[in-house]
């Protein structure tokens, strides 16, 4: 039965067309000419020049119609893009068209995995590729990745899962934006990556100034709704009588001052991403309509009572640790479950070895672009300046370090900023304790309550452990550096530290 193909245009194939030695007809031209098609849809992303003088070349080879599809992409191996151009041009196919054909052998890994998981999924086609060697042949692929297997195959190994899909990048550029090279942030971008592909909702843990909202903007952009919109809430910053008004919208005259309809978060987003910062401020009220929309997909501006639909993919974060809150009932246990699908950690920068040194570099570098004004000399750092930033905690992570960098070009004169410059940039803040002092700097002119202060800082950190590992004691106990699960359960006890 004749059929459609469609594939990628390779290097191999435009080599051909130019007659290059070695490379015989390419993919593409053996597979026309080894089968009767009725058309050949060819995708590329090459310039446009070249693509149309290969389609001129095919064209005389075949009966079959040689259509051509440019597909934009930043980079060849960007496994999102590479999906969104292919579903985009086999939408139209398919409504005029079939049995397809997709032709593995051009293109990159990421390319024919993607041509691998469709046909085997959502659009169903024939594979085939071919080789000099071998000519062509259909492509027996050794394993069904069906639709129901696929939530399973997510659940690999990141190693794993790079081996079977041959398309998975090292470095994609929608997270371009995020320096690292600790290992630690290799991990909590390659799950992100892996989020980003499908519409579930997604919670980003850390501590402020870790970079969520980056991290969330970074997720959007590699995800298949990366050209809707992404809109971000400061669920913190809304005045509490304007906090449903705000997300669902209202109609004129819903209430004094509204002098017109207004489309709320949810319907702005629509299609898109809805980032809800601080998700931990929202009042329990909203909790309870928040939910309901998210289940419902559906919203009720105030004044109406009308529902709208909406498609939105919600992305939270927050600075506190959810579960805890759950179980201080400040934060409804239903809406935390509906939120973190996924939840991505993002570490605190202290515990991001070897990121530093790449983050103050590039902190500096957009300081220095930012302030290109009238009399502004760029700045470089002294090494001793460095080395002083380099022995600092950083409390307020990435935040601190830019808004550091930021004082320090102004209180140095000169373009190279010294040790005293950087001490008075760095704001050095009591961490401890009702006074204000440090834990370890109190004064014992008047006595110390130790034990209180060693069962604060217990209590602390044991709730912290027992949040991350949802409550398994040996796994809490081994993160604490305490030797068995019930010598953990002793402090608690003794403690009385409730979780």
């Amino acid at each position: 039965m004749e059929s459609t193909l469609v594939s990628w245009i390779g290097r191999t194939d435009l080599k051909a067309s130019r007659g290059d030695h070695g490379v015989g007809f390419g993919p593409i031209a053996q597979a026309v000419l080894a089968n009767q098609y009725v058309a050949v849809h060819l995708l590329s992303d090459f310039e446009d020049l070249e693509s149309q003088e290969f389609c001129k070349w095919l064209a005389g080879k075949t009966g079959a119609t040689v259509k051509l599809h440019y597909v934009k992409l930043s980079s060849p191996i960007n496994f999102s893009e590479i999906y969104q151009g292919v579903i985009k041009i086999l939408e139209g196919v398919r409504k005029k068209e079939s049995p397809l054909t997709y032709h593995l052998s051009p293109g990159t890994p990421a390319m024919q995995s993607v041509w691998i998981l469709l046909a085997k999924t959502t659009h169903p086609a024939k594979l085939i590729q071919s080789s000099q060697e071998s000519g062509v042949q259909e492509a027996d692929i050794p394993f069904d990745i069906a639709a129901e297997f696929i939530p399973q195959l997510l659940k690999k190994s990141d190693e794993l899962l790079t081996q079977i899909s041959q398309g998975a990048a090292i470095d994609t550029p929608e997270f371009s934006d995020i320096v690292h090279r600790s290992p630690v942030m290799k991990k909590v971008i390659a799950h992100s990556r892996r989020v980003a592909l499908r519409s579930i909702p997604v919670l980003i843990e850390g501590e402020s100034g870790t970079g969520k909202e980056l991290l969330a903007r970074a997720i959007h952009k590699a995800s298949p709704r990366s050209d809707k919109p992404f809109v971000a809430v400061n669920c913190g910053a809304i005045p509490s009588e304007l906090v449903e008004s705000e997300f669902f919208g209202h109609k004129k005259g819903a209430f004094t001052g509204a002098i017109a309809d207004r489309k709320g978060y949810f319907e702005k987003a629509h299609l898109g991403t809805l980032f809800l910062d601080e998700v931990g401020e929202l009042p329990l009220y909203m909790q309870v309509k928040l939910l309901r929309s998210l289940q419902e997909r559906e919203v009720v501006p105030v004044g109406s009572g009308e529902p709208r639909k909406v498609n939105v993919r919600v992305i939270a974060a927050t600075n506190r640790t959810l579960i805890e809150e759950v179980s201080a009932g400040r934060f409804r246990e239903d809406l935390f479950y509906r939120l973190a699908v996924a939840i991505v950690r993002l570490p605190p920068l202290r515990d991001r070895a070897g990121d530093l040194t790449l983050l103050i570099d590039k902190l500096l570098n957009r300081v220095n672009e930012e302030g290109m004004e009238a009399n502004f000399e760029s700045k470089k750092l002294s090494a001793s300046a460095r080395n002083i930033m380099l022995q600092h905690n950083w409390p307020g992570n990435v935040r601190e370090l830019l808004n550091t960098l930021q004082r320090a070009t102004v209180w140095s004169d000169e373009n190279l900023i010294g040790a005293d410059a950087m001490r008075e940039a760095i704001l050095v803040a009591p961490k401890f304790g009702q006074s204000g002092e440090n834990v370890l700097n109190r004064t014992i002119d008047n006595g110390i309550p130790l034990e209180q202060i060693m069962g604060t800082v217990a209590s602390h950190y044991i709730k912290r452990a027992l949040a991350h590992t949802n409550n398994n004691k040996t796994r809490a106990a081994e993160l604490l550096g305490i030797g068995s699960y019930q010598t953990l359960t002793n402090w608690i006890e003794k403690y009385e530290i409730k979780f």
